[in-house]
């Protein structure tokens, strides 16, 4: 049986900076764009934004920050 180990998400997301992301967020829609920095927090700073929602591109947004909602 495989075991799942878990990952701290911190050291994650900092490893994606300067990559493409999609951040999916739970009311449905989605941001693609280029991950410029994460804070403490997990606040997400995007660049080369386009925001989709249902699927459907919505439209070029710029730099945008996402910030955690728990």
């Amino acid at each position: 049986m495989t075991t799942l180990q878990p990952v701290n998400p911190k050291p994650f997301l900092n490893g994606l900076v300067g990559k493409l992301v999609v951040c999916k967020l739970k009311w449905g829609m989605e941001y693609r764009g280029y991950l410029v920095s994460v804070d403490g927090y997990m606040n997400l700073q995007l660049a080369n934004t386009e925001e989709y929602i249902d699927g459907t591109n919505q439209g070029n947004l710029g730099e945008v920050l996402i910030r955690l909602c728990i």
